[in-house]
């Protein structure tokens, strides 16, 4: 799935190639994202364990709930929209799905009544591309002389003379992205220090790849995992592992006539409904994500600081958005 991970974007349309951030993590990496929401535990214990304890904790339970990621991925358009209105160009915030749609669908779905009613959110993600398509901001800029597009990149993120945030990712390679404008501000009056903000999600938005074979050959993971696969195939859909079933309601024509997507759907819907199913009463979303909180505390020794700035620089963030837009519905 693409939504494998709380939404964090920021539409900046262009008719050229952005130098925005491109995280790129791996195919299996970003599929095992266990964790689907979590609680903001902000207590004085938090503040006095070890940097181990305190790293395995935001692992398993003091990560921001989709729902207070999705507020400040709202509060940085807002911002964005009154900052290009000052600089004298239209900006429409991107808000294409309810709260329910925005849920973020991980390696393991164990909500049997968001599967019922979205299956494994194609649906969804079609509404998305559609809206993506039929973004007005592109055809604004579109519709703008050659000078007064490039006045616009300027004031979106300081175009192309704007300063490049550069860092390296915890499993090698570098991530680049433009600092400046609206979108610069943004960063700024939400986590205050946008190069700081940076360094700290390139490194904790890409620490899976150090862990995750681990996890995946862990044998707690992998008993729970084949008690998922026996349960799946007792109810009539025997696949090995969640992805192998999400997969398998993709296998259709990407131009199915209104009759024959319904009847696509109605197939997501069931198998979906069986994998929560299934995924519930085996726990496998609980394991997985004791285990991951475990393979993330072997790693705080080198990333324990940037886990603490992240997770201190959200809850900035947080704490600010709630003072700027309303939450989603």
């Amino acid at each position: 799935m693409k939504r494998t991970d709380a939404p964090r974007r920021t539409v900046v349309p262009r008719g050229r190639t952005t130098r925005r951030a491109i995280t790129t993590v791996g195919a299996i990496a970003a599929l095992v994202s266990l964790a689907l929401t979590g609680c903001t535990a902000d207590t004085d214990a938090a503040h006095h364990t070890s940097p181990a304890a305190r790293a395995a904790a935001t692992a398993a339970g003091e990560k921001l709930t989709y729902a207070q990621d999705l507020r400040i991925a709202d509060a940085e358009q807002h911002l964005i929209t009154l900052c290009m209105r000052k600089q004298g160009f239209r900006y429409w915030e991107e808000k294409p799905l309810s709260l329910e749609e925005s849920r973020p669908v991980g390696y393991v779905q164990d909500d049997v009544d968001w599967a019922r009613s979205h299956g494994y959110g194609s649906r969804i993600m079609a509404k998305e591309d559609r809206a993506r398509l039929r973004n007005p901001n592109i055809a604004y800029r579109k519709s703008l002389s050659r000078s007064r597009q490039k006045a616009y990149d300027i004031a979106m993120d300081g175009g192309r003379d704007a300063v490049l945030l550069t860092s390296r990712m915890p499993s090698g390679g570098t991530i680049t992205k433009q600092s400046g404008g609206c979108v610069g501000q943004a960063e700024k009056m939400l986590y205050g220090d946008p190069a700081a903000w940076f360094r700290a999600d390139v490194t904790v938005s890409n620490l899976r790849p150090l862990y995750v074979g681990k996890l995946l050959r862990d044998k707690e993971f992998k008993s729970a995992m084949d008690a998922w696969s026996r349960c799946m195939s007792k109810a009539g859909h025997p696949f090995p592992d969640p992805d192998a079933a999400r997969r398998s309601t993709r296998e259709h024509r990407a131009d199915q006539t209104r009759a024959e997507e319904a009847r696509s759907f109605a197939n997501e819907t069931r198998i979906a409904v069986a994998d929560a199913t299934c995924a519930r009463s085996v726990s496998l979303r609980l394991t997985g994500e004791r285990r991951e909180a475990h393979y993330v505390g072997e790693l705080t020794a080198k990333y324990g600081h940037a886990l603490d700035a992240h997770l201190r620089m959200r809850r900035q963030a947080l704490a600010r958005a709630e003072r700027t837009v309303p939450a989603r519905t």
